[in-house]
């Protein structure tokens, strides 16, 4: 095994790692909660994936890291951003112009994709959770619904409830008075997912071909079809769309000429 190269994707809520081989095909990856420990969460990682195929540090060529602990991951080469990350692996599976919507754990990016690749321009929502999966990791918790239900939850609904506020404190009040009204779970599931969306319509325009990304489309998928409905044309849910951001430093430390 040579021409190996790897991302880290430290990120408040999950850390990813993503080994891939010299065709640009992922050989190996871990995902695990980040912790208060990104160093040792990532080392953890990164051990787990090399052990899963069979390999060592020593064996992988370079590694970059990205993410909200990008900097705390003193074995990685050298750094990039989650936006230079998450355009490259969008660029992969879909090089033409496209918008990239990363939904993540603590914040969102909008990010408009040339044909030739280069970035256009990009946006990052506010820094509050509202609009994330951590807002709905929150609202779920409070209905006594684990976020791992929340997609199956949503589709079950038979309406999408409204709710009025973007947030996490006001919406948790907003649940507990459509319960109070007879409102059914899964109607205000959907409801909850269908607000995230229309932050996300609201953040920028959502021009020409949209391709999802991030851990909470890679589980919520449920979110992309939302957004669809709502623009009226196809979402692209990203190819292992958690290691997006894991996956894009992977390919930026093999495309990247020595020395750095």
């Amino acid at each position: 095994m040579n021409s190996v190269f790897g991302g880290v994707d430290v990120g408040a809520s999950a850390t990813k790692v993503a080994l891939i081989d010299a065709g640009r095909r992922i050989i190996a990856s871990d995902v695990r909660r980040t912790g208060v420990d990104f160093e040792g969460c990532a080392r953890e990682a990164m051990d787990a994936a090399l052990s899963s195929c069979g390999l060592s540090c020593a064996d992988v060529t370079r590694i970059f890291s990205t993410g909200y602990g990008r900097h705390n991951v003193s074995f990685a080469q050298a750094t990039r951003t989650e936006i230079a990350c998450h355009s490259r692996a969008a660029y992969h599976f879909f090089p033409r112009k496209i918008t990239v919507v990363d939904v993540g754990g603590q914040d969102n990016k909008i990010i408009h994709i040339a044909l030739n690749g280069r970035r256009e321009n990009f946006k990052m929502n506010r820094k509050c959770a509202a609009g994330t999966g951590a807002f709905l990791e929150e609202v779920a918790q409070r209905m006594d619904v684990p976020i791992a239900q929340v997609d199956a939850l949503a589709r079950q609904a038979s309406h999408v409830v409204r709710m009025g506020s973007y947030c996490t404190v006001f919406t948790k009040t907003e649940i507990l008075a459509h319960l109070r009204a007879g409102e059914k779970v899964p109607d205000i599931v959907a409801g909850l997912v269908d607000s995230v969306v229309k932050r996300i319509i609201e953040m920028d325009p959502l021009s020409g071909e949209i391709v999802a990304s991030g851990g909470v489309v890679a589980h919520i998928p449920v979110l992309a079809e939302m957004l669809s409905r709502h623009l009226g044309r196809p979402v692209h849910i990203l190819p292992e769309a958690q290691l997006a951001g894991a996956f894009g430093a992977a390919l930026l430390a093999m495309e990247t000429p020595v020395p750095l």
